[in-house]
């Protein structure tokens, strides 16, 4: 790391920036209220004054301009119109698009002057043709690029103006012209992303960043313009580009704010496209341990140890990351759920960890979740069955239940009009559409929690009720319902009597392949209401506090107000063999099916990495899970006396970052719940 990086790092993690902003009271979603305003002329109008609000404003030593000063964005609906609206439609989350990674690449390459040119030319066929919403959307998307060059050429302005020849110099080319370097293609990139959150959209992903990059950085090398460690520095600095305002990127925790970066994997005609600049990208992210961007790196059962080694090194410094996704599983996954193959071979990851094709897919990735151990907990109640088997099959109805129930509530999902990010999706200029309407893609997911906790609970169910009939299943549904107040003997027979999740025991993994079947056989068929289909995942994201919270204790020994397991892993405090009992259990079920994400989350203690072949140990445990069969993991190195004494003086802990459910945060930025949560976690060795 240079001194120029050093100095900015210093510079971002102390805040010292932060002195550059300010407020803005925004009244234009009452103005828009009052007027009638039409949502594609409240987003134009909302962006351009987003960005006329904005103040050029420079970091020392920088080369890559652009920061957010603005501390708020404006709204563009009332509460009461926002209310009036789902009162009509299903609007995800905040009702606009998010967990998107636009095609960056042809603006990059084409620059915003002949982009302009192609909106415009395509809007005089709009007004020919009569086609009002084409001309609605068209319009906005130009007024979106002159508000972006406005702004560019501001920043140019003050560049030269405070004799920063360096920056004005890049911004008189880009964004008007198609970048030629590494450094115009970084600074284009910075502007493009950072212009998303200000239009309103979130959880942006990077993409493919050493793809679309890879032809800049080679042509400079040819050209000798720059060397590896020259670039290493410029990636550097574009990576902590991404930390200046991620305190403002608030999702459910600080730090939840997808800016997700892919790294290696096959090109789109399935060649290896693990590249020089994807190492340089681990070594950045590596020297800088911050928070953003957060490192997903695509791998199959030959990639090399060496590269293993590599993102094992990220996971020694405790950022929990990269997330690991296999090619192996994922690319014929996908194509079963009906994407092209060039497509799927192009997948990246949206905010944490659901699979999504950048530049042509309007999915909308977590769309919902089912809560496993709910389900089982409404078979426990209702059942009448004679035998597990009968029991079993009174679950899949319930889980078909839940499914019907979670569909219609679906049945009409609308995305409020993004027209800038619309510009950077394929095919949305020419259509004359906004991609709020759509995309190549429209497929919802649906995440599946708890499902160790279910699949335990299942195993209890079997042992006690159908095999040594110790009870019946109205008498556990007692139990449960009473948190096992009296019955201390039922209770530790529930937590330690019954084998469980993780520890390679086969007949309770079959139990979650089995629930893991009967989830994805659930909504095998359906068709949602944008043309797409739905896709089963085995992540949590924060519903496995949420769902938690809705349910009192479970068959299994978990009691009220215990959260469950985050994502795809064993119940929180069950003792497990270690992390390769735990990729066997989790290897079993068919991952296939269950593609629209979530990673397998094991826990290392950090003691791991202080041996001498501690990487290559951890290294050689997501070998093994590749070669398993696994399609996503990450790895976290963790101390738990290191979080309690974070949680009591937070002042002496403030770098210090841990994977949350898909993403990585500093701990003492996180509400206790969820620091909790990952003290709970059960520290593993590696031998």
């Amino acid at each position: 790391m240079t001194p120029r990086i050093k100095a900015l790092l210093k510079h971002i993690l102390e805040k010292q920036h932060a002195a550059l902003r300010h407020d803005v009271a925004w009244t234009l979603s009452e103005r828009f209220s009052r007027e009638g305003v039409s949502p594609e002329r409240r987003a134009a109008e909302g962006l351009r004054a987003m960005l006329a609000a904005e103040q050029p404003a420079f970091l020392p030593g920088e080369r890559i301009a652009f920061l957010r000063t603005v501390k708020q964005i404006p709204d563009l609906f009332t509460p009461a119109e926002m209310e009036a609206l789902r009162g009509t439609a299903f609007y995800a989350e905040k009702g606009c698009v998010f967990n998107i990674s636009p095609d960056y690449a042809t603006t990059i390459r084409e620059g915003l002057d002949a982009r302009r040119a192609e909106i415009e030319a395509r809007l005089r066929r709009a007004d020919a043709e009569r086609d009002d919403a084409a001309v609605a959307f068209l319009t906005a998307a130009l007024s979106g690029v002159d508000a972006v060059l406005e702004l560019a050429e501001r920043y140019r302005a003050a560049a030269h103006a405070q004799g920063l020849t360096e920056i004005a110099d890049l911004l008189a080319r880009v964004p008007r012209q198609g970048a030629t370097t590494l450094h115009e293609a970084l600074q284009f990139l910075r502007i493009l992303h950072y212009t998303l959150w200000c239009e309103g959209e979130y959880h942006n992903g990077l993409g493919r960043f050493d793809q679309y990059m890879w032809p800049y950085y080679q042509a400079d090398l040819a050209a000798g313009r720059l060397t590896a460690d020259a670039a290493l520095e410029l990636i550097e600095e574009f990576f902590l580009s991404c930390n200046r305002d991620s305190d403002l990127y608030i999702g459910v925790q600080q730090g939840d704010n997808g800016q997700s970066l892919m790294l290696g994997g096959v090109d789109r005609d399935g060649k290896d496209a693990f590249n020089d600049l994807s190492r340089l990208c681990l070594k950045a992210s590596c020297e800088l341990a911050v928070i953003d961007p957060k490192i997903n790196l695509r791998v199959t059962s030959n990639t090399p140890l060496e590269v293993l080694e590599a993102g094992t090194e990220l996971t020694r410094q405790g950022l929990g990351f990269p997330q690991y996704a296999n090619d192996d599983v994922v690319i014929p996954a996908l194509v079963r759920h009906g994407y092209a193959l060039e497509d799927a071979r192009d997948y990246t990851v949206a905010a944490c960890w659901e699979f999504i094709i950048p530049g042509c897919g309007m999915d909308i990735p977590n769309i919902g979740a089912v809560s496993f151990p709910a389900v089982v907990d409404r078979a426990l109640r209702s059942s009448r069955a004679a035998s597990f088997e009968a029991f079993m099959t009174d679950v899949r109805a319930a889980l078909m239940a839940e499914a019907d129930r979670l569909a219609a509530s679906f049945a009409t999902v609308k995305i409020l009009p993004g027209p800038f990010v619309s510009i950077l999706c394929e095919g949305r200029v020419a259509a004359g559409r906004d991609v709020c309407e759509g995309n190549r893609y429209n497929n919802f997911g649906i995440h599946g929690t708890g499902l160790s906790t279910a699949v335990d609970s299942l195993a209890v169910i079997r042992r006690l009720v159908f095999e040594e009939l110790a009870l019946d299943l109205r008498a556990l549904a007692a139990a449960v319902d009473s948190d096992f107040a009296g019955q201390p003997e039922l209770l530790a027979k529930a937590r330690f009597g019954v084998p469980k999740m993780g520890n390679a025991d086969a007949s309770v993994d079959q139990l979650g392949k089995t629930l893991l079947d009967a989830f994805a056989d659930t909504w095998e068929g359906r068709k949602n209401g944008r043309g797409g289909i739905y896709r089963c995942g085995t992540g949590s994201a924060m519903y496995y506090i949420w769902h938690a919270n809705e349910l009192r204790a479970t068959p299994d020994g978990r009691l009220t107000g215990q959260p469950f397991a985050a994502n795809y892993a064993p119940s929180l405090n069950v003792p497990v063999k270690g992390p390769v009992s735990i990729i066997e259990s989790f290897t079993v079920p068919d991952l296939g099916r269950v593609i629209n994400g979530g990673p397998l989350t094991i826990e290392i203690h950090d003691s791991a990495f202080r041996e001498r072949d501690g990487i290559t140990k951890v290294a050689q445990l997501v070998k093994y899970f590749i070669d398993r069969g696994g399609h996503q993991l990450q790895i976290n190195a963790i101390n738990r006396d290191q979080l309690r004494d974070a949680q009591a003086h937070p002042e002496s802990h403030r770098n210090l970052i841990v994977r949350v459910w898909g993403w990585s945060g500093y701990f003492i930025e996180l509400d206790k719940p969820y620091q909790d949560h990952i003290i709970q976690r059960v520290e593993l060795a590696v031998s």
